[in-house]
């Protein structure tokens, strides 16, 4: 990574990316018999991820059944409204990040370039 701050974006899109990663599981699983909706505490995880040393990588977050969902007759539990809301915040998340790591790449060229001249 080219700095400190990179290194914490790419921590950031790790947990966005793994997030991601959970609410496509729990979409597609919304007709699954028994399939109960698993996500983590995405703040508490990225609290974590930037806390850890520089040269460690941050441990993947543990996965946990969400509580207090609507269990369905055939014990799903999947709100298709809930994994939308999450999948539109994990999209400002990224754009948010990449928006923020093209402007330090740009910045960086500037550098390199001499700003133009």
């Amino acid at each position: 990574m080219l700095d400190p701050v990179s290194t914490q974006l790419d921590r950031y899109l790790t947990l966005v990316s793994q997030r991601q990663k959970l609410v496509a599981s729990n979409i597609a699983n919304a007709d699954t018999p028994g399939y109960h909706t698993q996500d983590f505490d995405f703040e508490a995880q990225l609290k974590a991820a930037m806390q850890t040393s520089a040269d460690l990588a941050p441990a993947n977050p543990m996965a946990t059944a969400v509580p207090g969902l609507r269990v369905k007759n055939d014990g799903n539990n999947v709100d298709l409204d809930r994994e939308a809301r999450l999948l539109s915040e994990n999209a400002l998340r990224f754009n948010m990040a990449t928006q923020f790591l093209r402007s330090q790449l740009k910045d960086l060229h500037s550098a390199i370039t001499g700003g133009g001249q």
